[in-house]
């Protein structure tokens, strides 16, 4: 077996050695690409074999993303620290990773948090140690329920890692003030000069990424937290605009798609739904599903035919799981002729999306006018999420990409980046005003 030598940095040092004593929860607040992950991992590492209780907990917004994150790790997960000594296994609390430790046996459960009844997940559990994977986009609820989980634990230890939030964040308020005041709290700060993979050229070329909004700059790069500026969708709310499940008389099921291979590629199914009101009618836009994937963040860059293959996959899948009339074709980027095609030759009729390349509404041009009808629904609580309890399908993508989607402070034109889902939910958006904002 191959010996992988690695080179940690001084702030991942300090905390794979940190004590963990006398501390309730030790938090690793920093910007995105860090190092702080791979940290957290290696510490758990050797806590969870020291532990006297039996079960722990790794969550993210999803347990897809804890396992890719914390049991995976891009090859640094606690699958490959431990080897033969541990080995994947489910029982009747769900899936985990089974260590066989020296003073006993250890059951690493990893599970999402990141929705309204993920809280569900754990009630009854025991729990000796909690890892929260981006603690802000859980739900605060199931962040709550973690902390209460842990209450019987011989060596009770909560880890905490996030990207900067708001500073009105609940999370900050409600979690991270409450133990800074018992003492019994440890927080740390990450910049991109604490990840030791980056080297000088690679750094450059992140902040050239990011200079071109003091938002993002401040945020993802000196690791601060900042209240939202320059983001095109600061109307959306994370409790008002999300809701746990599909509500109203569902009108129709519509998809739309961008793509992109570097870059990546997106398709989205909404459901329009009619509610009545006083008399009225009124109709809202809601995102029940989305197929997302980026060659880029992944490494792995598919072919179109697989992207045509895995988009038709997901269109049957909402089909199926939604039973709601559909509208053909799927609405596809003008631009992304690649995607049409491939579609086309697995039986997917397609159609251009209205991209608003010939609007003028005001003071409005083109995408101007789909960001600002986006901005209204948004605002006015009718373009909703709905909660996808299919991991595969989620919304964690597209809100990744939401907080990212700024404008350029020199020119005030949206930054031709992180966009592809905030492009197709513009698509979404400008066929909704067509069909129904006025009726």
């Amino acid at each position: 077996m191959a010996v992988v030598q690695l080179a940690f940095s001084p702030k991942q040092q300090e905390t794979i050695r940190q004590q963990t004593k006398n501390i309730t929860l030790e938090v690793n607040e920093g910007t995105p690409r860090s190092g702080k992950t791979t940290a957290d991992i290696f510490k758990m590492a050797n806590f969870y074999i020291k532990s006297r209780d039996m079960n722990h907990l790794v969550t993210a917004y999803n347990q897809e993303q804890a396992f890719r994150l914390f049991m995976d790790g891009d090859g640094l997960g606690l699958i490959h620290i431990y080897g033969n000594l541990a080995e994947m296994k489910h029982d009747e609390h769900g899936d985990h990773l089974l260590l066989h430790a020296p003073n006993g046996k250890k059951k690493i459960y990893y599970k999402g948090g990141g929705k309204v009844n993920s809280v569900g997940a754990i009630t009854g559990m025991s729990l000796g140690s909690v890892t929260f994977l981006e603690i802000n986009l859980l739900h605060m609820d199931f962040v709550k329920e973690c902390f209460r989980r842990t209450y019987a634990a011989k060596d009770r230890f909560h880890l905490a890692e996030l990207n900067p939030p708001a500073p009105s964040h609940p999370v900050l308020i409600e979690v991270f003030d409450r133990y800074e005041k018992t003492g019994r709290y440890k927080w740390r700060h990450w910049t991109p000069f604490d990840n030791p993979i980056l080297d000088e050229e690679r750094r450059n070329e992140l902040y050239n990424e990011l200079k071109f909004s003091s938002y993002l700059l401040q945020r993802d790069w000196y690791g601060k937290r900042v209240l939202p500026k320059g983001i095109i969708y600061e109307t959306f709310d994370m409790q008002k605009n999300q809701i746990s499940k599909l509500e109203g008389r569902p009108i129709e099921m519509v998809f739309f798609g961008d793509g992109g291979q570097q870059d990546a590629t997106v398709c989205e199914c909404y459901v329009i739904t009619e509610h009545e009101a006083d008399g009225y009618y009124k109709y809202k836009l809601n995102q029940v599903a989305s197929y997302y994937h980026s060659g880029r963040d992944t490494g792995e860059v598919k072919a179109g035919s697989t992207y045509a293959v895995e988009i038709k996959q997901f269109i049957q899948w909402c089909m199926k799981e939604y039973e709601v009339p559909v509208n053909e074709p799927v609405f596809i980027d003008p631009a992304c002729r690649w995607i049409r095609e491939e579609l086309e030759k697995v039986g997917v009729d397609t159609a251009g999306a209205d991209n608003n390349a010939h609007d003028v509404i005001g003071k409005a041009q083109g995408i101007e006018v789909g960001i600002e009808r986006m901005q209204s629904l948004l605002s006015e609580r009718r373009y909703l999420l709905v909660e996808q309890p299919n991991d595969q399908y989620d919304n964690y993508d597209w809100l990744q990409e939401m907080g990212m989607y700024v404008r350029d402070e020199n020119s005030g034109k949206p930054v031709d980046k992180n966009n592809h889902a905030m492009d197709t939910s513009r698509y979404a958006t400008n066929y909704f005003y067509s069909n129904y904002e006025d009726i």
